[in-house]
């Protein structure tokens, strides 16, 4: 499908139909999203996490997370943890640190400003520089 490309933002040139699900069954690594759509500076996001993953803050924008399939807790230090099922959804303001930890394999999808990296203000083995678009 053709793409355009506007203020760095690289969008379908037509609508697209995305098979979720198999969009989740070809990811092949934990914590490490996928672009499922763009729209207006900000991105939809798949992700497969199990287990703990670092705990960061992103000082410049709020992070939606929504449990499809799984068990997520976001651990806080400042504040009481939050835990999500499936169909359940919460967002983390900006600067709030925050450390996700999977209790199971757990499908989420996040919604964020596109720019925004998995470890947000960490740099480490973790962070996804160019995010890949699911197929």
């Amino acid at each position: 499908m053709a793409e355009t490309e506007t203020d760095g933002e690289v969008t379908p040139a037509s609508p697209e139909t995305i098979d979720v699900e198999a969009a989740f069954d070809a990811i092949d690594e934990q914590w490490s999203p996928r672009l499922a759509a763009a729209l207006n500076g900000q991105a939809l996001k798949l992700a497969v996490v199990e287990g703990e993953f670092l705990s960061h803050a992103h000082p410049d924008a709020d992070e939606l997370f929504y449990v499809l399939d799984g068990d997520l807790t976001l651990a806080f230090d400042d504040r009481p943890d939050v835990r999500l099922g499936p169909g359940e959804l919460t967002v983390v303001p900006s600067g709030v640190e925050h450390r996700p930890v999977a209790h199971e394999e757990t499908r989420l999808l996040l919604f964020e400003p596109a720019a925004t990296r998995n470890t947000g203000d960490r740099e480490t083995d973790e962070t996804v520089e160019e995010i890949e678009r699911v197929d």
